[in-house]
């Protein structure tokens, strides 16, 4: 499963994870969490074509591509569909989703490391 959609798919999990994180602390139900996720999920998109993450899922370089389509775009599609787009809220999302997407990348590397498994890069 190195190259496979399922090391993607966790990208897609931590975008919704942190939609799902956010909407918690106001409360909000499961379709107000999709809504706030959907913009930024399109945003990882985004960040995994262009970078065509899909060759080394893995990477820091396919980390960083994802989260700054997650982030960038994301933002941008936000404030489009809202109308605005608090500093505050642009902070803690960009901060949150580094923290996310780099996040499971560095959770495996370690895991490998402690194995003595890991790749070189």
């Amino acid at each position: 499963m190195r190259r496979g959609a399922g090391w993607l798919a966790l990208d897609a999990v931590a975008v919704v994870a942190f939609a799902a994180l956010g909407r918690a602390s106001h409360a909000e139900d499961l379709a107000g969490t999709l809504l706030t996720a959907a913009p930024f999920v399109a945003g990882a998109a985004v960040g995994t074509l262009a970078a065509r993450t899909w060759r080394d899922p893995l990477s820091w370089r396919s980390g960083l591509a994802v989260w700054a389509g997650a982030a960038v775009v994301g933002l941008v599609l936000r404030a489009a569909s809202t109308g605005r787009l608090p500093l505050s809220f642009a902070v803690v999302a960009t901060i949150s989703l580094g923290v996310l997407v780099l996040g499971w990348r560095g959770l495996f590397h370690l895991v490998n490391l402690t194995r003595g498994l890991a790749t070189r890069r």
